[in-house]
């Protein structure tokens, strides 16, 4: 470590990070009030219980990561409910969906969208690719190569697309929930490192337990439950939940603190979290402090949302897969970080 470093191993020379940097899309929209704002998550958390069964914290994580203008990566066996987890969303919202299937054949204007020429007019139409909805899911992404899962990275970073020279506004909000397959290394690409930390979290699903997998069973014999989905909340209402959320006041001692972490984590492994990843962890914590009724963050929102927030974007060595012993990082960092 760096001899200027104190006893954590961070300097005190870290800049504070200020969460609400590129909110120009919420300055003129009507918040709702805190308990209001909690309320409407709840109903959606309930709304995809009955469909997702005994996964509550993962649905929370799924609404935090929208609220927070973000993105989530869900790693996992497959048939564990990934898709059913973004679709439940979706319809819980009455947003537009769309799914990618991502295969090592498909391209980037699959995703993005394509130029046609029209006979007719004598000119080129552009006809939308998927990404053009507001929960966007993209199907095992590590399935593409590279060049096709880059497709995403305007979109993910500045809710537009350009192509041919011509740059289109995505909708409002827009969310990309990608799945990730873990267990067939041998037929997958590894995910970009700029797309990676595009993504505010990463979690797991994990099997269901036997009393879950038994409701799982008896709900789904006959028809799917997801098809009786019915929204219990309008687009307006989620962007008007933001609005909130980003309302929430974030006092100096915890920028400060986010910002001490992400200092840690880059003097102890080879890459260590962005600016953009300490963003997110303060846009998370401002959800996480409204999911508990308040209008300010506290140290413990912060430290509920690190590890799925940081560990993903932390590489103990220059060869290692992304999240390599990250969370043993993130983890070492809560517990060494003082909050001041």
């Amino acid at each position: 470590m760096n001899d200027s470093a104190d006893a954590t191993g961070v300097d005190d020379a870290s800049e504070p990070v200020d969460p609400n940097a590129d909110l120009a899309d919420l300055a003129d929209r009507p918040a709702l009030d805190v308990d209001a704002a909690a309320d409407l998550v709840d109903r959606l958390v309930e709304n995809v219980e009955s469909v997702i069964v005994g996964k509550r914290e993962a649905v929370e994580h799924v609404l935090v990561t929208v609220l927070a203008r973000g993105h989530l990566l869900v790693e996992d066996v497959p048939g564990v409910g990934k898709t059913t987890l973004a679709k439940a969303v979706a319809r819980s919202v009455d947003a537009s969906f769309k799914r990618v299937q991502f295969t090592p054949d498909l391209l980037p204007s699959d995703v993005t969208g394509v130029n046609v020429f029209n006979q007719r007019t004598d000119e080129f139409d552009f006809r939308p690719g998927p990404v053009f909805a507001n929960v966007v899911l993209g199907d095992e992404i590590n399935r593409a190569p590279p060049k096709t899962q880059s497709a995403l990275l305007e979109a993910m970073e500045e809710r537009q697309v350009t192509t041919d020279g011509v740059t289109r506004t995505l909708p409002d909000p827009f969310c990309v929930i990608a799945t990730q397959n873990d267990v067939e290394p041998g037929r997958t690409y590894e995910l970009p490192v700029a797309e990676i930390d595009r993504f505010t979290k990463k979690i797991r699903l994990g099997y269901p337990d036997v009393e879950a997998e038994a409701t799982i069973l008896d709900r789904t014999v006959g028809d799917h439950p997801i098809g009786s989905v019915e929204p219990v909340a309008s687009l307006e209402d989620v962007r008007r939940a933001r609005a909130t959320v980003a309302d929430v006041e974030v006092r100096e001692p915890v920028r400060t603190y986010v910002a001490r972490l992400a200092k840690y984590t880059r003097r102890t492994a080879a890459l260590g979290v962005s600016p953009r990843g300490s963003l997110a962890l303060l846009r998370t914590a401002q959800v996480r402090a409204v999911l508990d009724g308040r209008d300010y963050v506290i140290p413990d929102d912060v430290q509920t949302e690190a590890p799925t927030v940081l560990a993903h974007r932390i590489r103990t060595d220059a060869g290692a897969a992304e999240g390599t012993d990250g969370a043993d990082v993130v983890a070492e960092a809560l517990d060494r970080i003082p909050v001041e």
